[in-house]
């Protein structure tokens, strides 16, 4: 059975036995978040894009586990620079992790590492969403995105068992076009992310749950 755990913003931790993959750590400078970044026992690290807000404890976490962490080219060389154990790949591909495997999907947004003592911009590659497989089950997390109409072939192609979508607008879609990829996506069980960081991104969780209910989707706050 695979333990679930939300981390706040987009952080989700997946454990099974002694196996455990955390996905986009963001706990330092998480004002809602009660983990922090050394009490994180991982095997692998995904990555779905470059912004801090996905990647800040990624690097710790790896090596504080000696741990590999997992990005699209650019990001995973951008991260081996800071002496962090990498895997790259690219947009459709698939990885296998032994005990799980993982595929890059599309994903629509932007990626790239601010530096702002140096006021330069990093390209970070595609941002992406990653659609893992363990034990029978298929799991989405859709990485930061905005709605599109290929999230159809998502859910065509991956029978999906639960998703993580975003849901906080402004920087990724909302909660109406997130229910329509809840939908799209066929997702049996839907958990909202990317919200109520920031006041920015504030939205209700329990409304948007409340939605999908309503369009006949499934949710979980």
């Amino acid at each position: 059975m695979i333990k679930v755990e939300y981390h706040g913003h987009s952080c989700v931790q997946l454990t099974s036995g002694e196996h455990s993959i955390i996905i986009d750590p963001f706990l330092s400078d998480n004002p809602l978040v009660a983990v922090k970044p050394d009490k994180v026992r991982a095997d692998y690290v995904l990555l779905t894009h470059a912004h801090a807000d996905h990647i800040q404890d990624a690097a710790a976490i790896a090596k504080n586990n000696d741990a590999t962490l997992i990005a699209i080219h650019e990001l995973a060389t951008y991260m081996s620079w800071q002496g962090v154990r990498t895997r790259d790949m690219n947009i459709g591909g698939k990885l296998s992790l032994g005990f799980a495997e993982v595929q890059m999907v599309p994903a629509f947004h932007s990626s790239g590492i601010i530096l702002h003592d140096e006021q330069k911009i990093v390209y970070g590659g595609s941002p992406a969403g990653l659609v893992i497989r363990w034990e029978g089950k298929t799991i989405l997390h859709a990485g930061d995105t905005n709605l599109f109409s290929d999230m159809k072939l998502i859910g065509d192609r991956h029978s999906i068992d639960l998703a993580f979508l975003p849901i906080g607008d402004l920087y990724t879609m909302g909660p109406e076009d997130a229910a329509i990829a809840a939908e799209w996506s066929r997702a049996k069980l839907v958990v909202p992310v990317h919200y109520n960081t920031f006041d920015l991104i504030s939205q209700d969780g329990t409304a948007y749950i409340e939605l999908l209910s309503r369009r006949g989707s499934m949710g979980k706050h």
